[in-house]
């Protein structure tokens, strides 16, 4: 059973470019307490970032880098044979560039979750978590961390305690489980979840008895600080609405991962 009584919301924003307008971000960012803005590797640009920053200032929204590959043409989710000394540049870059528009509108990032094929290869192999955690302790020790929850658990808080940060872990409400707790791929039929009654079920599950239920029928033991909401997804508002209603009725506060990591 679930012991904490508090728990984030967390949804991926700002990933518009130019003319091109992606996502439900106006409607999404006041229903959630953690914003992760993309910072022009793999979508938004200077613009977007300035303007999603000022989109979760006016709705007490904490704000925090998403960093990807520098891949707009596959909106940053194929896998990138890169160094860890590029992933490391990467992430310094694109952190940088978030801080530095926070800053302006005085705000202080929270948090830093990497997007799409960065995330998938840190899940497969720890060492790009560890090496997000070293430039991480290094900008800022009070940032947090965002990984995967699942079975790794303990190795990850290890590296959060190796480098001085915290580490909150993700559940993703509106994606489907394999049984080894990894995403499926975007890739197959049904990875995306847009039945907001099948996703409420499975947050419900998850807060109350720490299971999910992956797409072979396997129950995974999760637990989780943060439940991610795609501002992609077409029904992305009725679900997050709905769960919201969810872990009200589950005697849950809804706050960001700062008030209690």
């Amino acid at each position: 059973m679930r012991k904490r009584n508090k728990i984030d919301l967390n949804s991926d924003v700002g990933e518009s470019f130019g003319v091109y307008k992606i996502g439900l971000d106006e409607e999404v960012i006041p229903l959630v307490s953690s914003a992760n803005i993309a910072c022009g590797f793999h979508a938004g640009d200077p613009a977007v970032m300035r303007l999603t920053v000022a989109l979760a200032k006016g709705h007490g929204v904490r704000v925090g880098a998403h960093p990807g590959f520098p891949d707009m043409l596959a909106f940053g989710r194929r896998y990138i044979e890169a160094t860890l000394e590029e992933i490391r540049d990467y992430i310094t870059y694109q952190i940088g560039a978030l801080q530095a528009f926070a800053a302006l509108q005085g705000m202080k990032l929270q948090h830093v979750k990497a997007h799409g094929g960065l995330y998938n290869m840190a899940v497969k192999d720890p060492e790009i978590w560890e090496t997000m955690a070293e430039v991480i302790s290094s900008l800022d020790k009070e940032l947090i961390l965002v990984v995967i929850a699942g079975p790794r658990k303990e190795e990850l808080l290890e590296i959060g305690r190796r480098y001085g940060i915290r580490v909150a872990f993700e559940f993703f409400a509106d994606r489907a489980y394999n049984r080894d707790g990894s995403l499926v791929s975007r890739r197959e039929s049904g990875a995306v979840i847009e039945d907001h009654r099948l996703v409420a079920e499975r947050v419900r599950k998850m807060v109350t008895e720490s299971k999910v239920t992956a797409r072979d029928g396997t129950e995974i033991d999760l637990t989780a600080d943060t439940i991610c909401i795609h501002g992609d997804n077409p029904a992305a508002v009725r679900l997050v609405k709905r769960i919201r209603e969810i872990l009200f009725d589950s005697g849950i506060e809804i706050t960001s991962m700062g008030n209690f990591l």
